[in-house]
């Protein structure tokens, strides 16, 4: 680890004074210090952001807003989180060990690095780590890479998945710099890689997340996280699927799908959700909706099996909802 200026704020505006490209912010720490152990991220000044006033889980007329600062645990647990977005729910229980949810921040959780390994191995070429160094992936085991949004420069896929959820959901996130703040929509905020997998996201030099608020909607409470991955525990998606339905009798009024462990950035499947759309909640029309969930996909040496686990992986959802109703 290298060595670095460590200053604690105890205010948005502290934080954000001289903030810049080389400024990293930290909360609970989980990814941010591996990548400094590891020499893949050398910030030269962390600001510690946990005293700041970025909490609460609130709920209104307009939806959810969580504060940046909120650990994963407790959103999780959180009464109006289970009984209004059971999706955000699942998918925070589903994404890390017990341990980490109680450190991890809801922030810090929507801007983790990907766990491709060669990202974490300095002596792999990687043009996310190091631009123009190659990709020692497109031709090295892949088995957990993405098929969905690549490109000659980076095959890596996104981790989180909460975003997954907050993707489907139409969640948005709150951007606060010196200038002030702005709101994405998560399904903005994230980039393709194409020739520069280095830039993830929308974020500026010098801005911090803040917070994140998902819109009241009819289908929100109707809705599930399937996560299909090598292992039960502490293990990173090969495929997942947020699905949210509203269902009126036995129609599919409206869809909301994305899905993880297969894209660059989470995947939001509108073709699906046309499919289902006016359409009886049976499980032919769920093949059948599902059948070109995967079209545009690029599958690698090791990951071929991804399209039809997708699939799978989507059908299993919509039954669990079909099921629930």
């Amino acid at each position: 680890m290298r060595s670095f200026a460590f200053t604690r704020a105890r205010s948005v505006r502290e934080a954000l004074q001289d903030a810049g490209q080389d400024t990293a912010f930290l909360a609970g720490g989980t990814t941010l210090v591996d990548l400094m152990k590891l020499d893949v991220m050398a910030p030269a000044r962390v600001v510690d952001i946990n005293r700041l006033p970025l909490h609460g889980v609130t709920l209104d007329r307009d939806g959810l807003h969580i504060g940046a600062l909120e650990r994963m645990s407790d959103v999780a647990t959180d009464r109006t989180v289970r009984r209004h977005y059971p999706m955000i729910a699942q998918a925070l229980e589903l994404s890390a060990s017990a341990q980490l949810r109680n450190m991890a921040s809801i922030g810090g959780n929507l801007l983790q690095r990907t766990r491709c390994g060669y990202f974490r191995d300095v002596t792999t070429a990687c043009n996310k780590r190091e631009p123009g160094s190659g990709c020692s992936a497109l031709t090295g085991v892949n088995r957990g890479h993405a098929i969905l949004g690549t490109s000659d420069a980076c095959v890596a896929t996104h981790p989180s998945d909460l975003a997954v959820a907050l993707v489907a959901l139409s969640a948005v996130v709150r951007l606060t710099s010196a200038q002030g703040t702005r709101t994405v929509p998560l399904d903005a905020f994230y980039t393709l890689p194409g020739t520069t997998p280095h830039v993830e996201n929308v974020l500026r030099p010098g801005e911090l997340v803040t917070g994140v608020s998902v819109p009241r909607s009819p289908w929100a409470e109707h809705s599930v996280y399937v996560k299909v991955r090598d292992r039960q525990s502490y293990e990173f998606a090969l495929t997942s699927a947020a699905v949210a339905l509203e269902l009126h009798r036995d129609t599919v009024k409206q869809a909301r799908i994305a899905a993880g462990g297969v894209g660059t950035r989470p995947w939001r499947l509108t073709t699906v959700e046309q499919a289902l759309t006016g359409r009886p909640a049976t499980a032919e029309t769920f093949e059948s909706a599902v059948a070109n969930a995967a079209d545009g996909a690029r599958p690698l040496t090791h990951n071929a099996f991804k399209p039809a686990l997708l699939r799978r992986t989507l059908v299993r959802a919509l039954t669990v909802l079909r099921e629930r109703r």
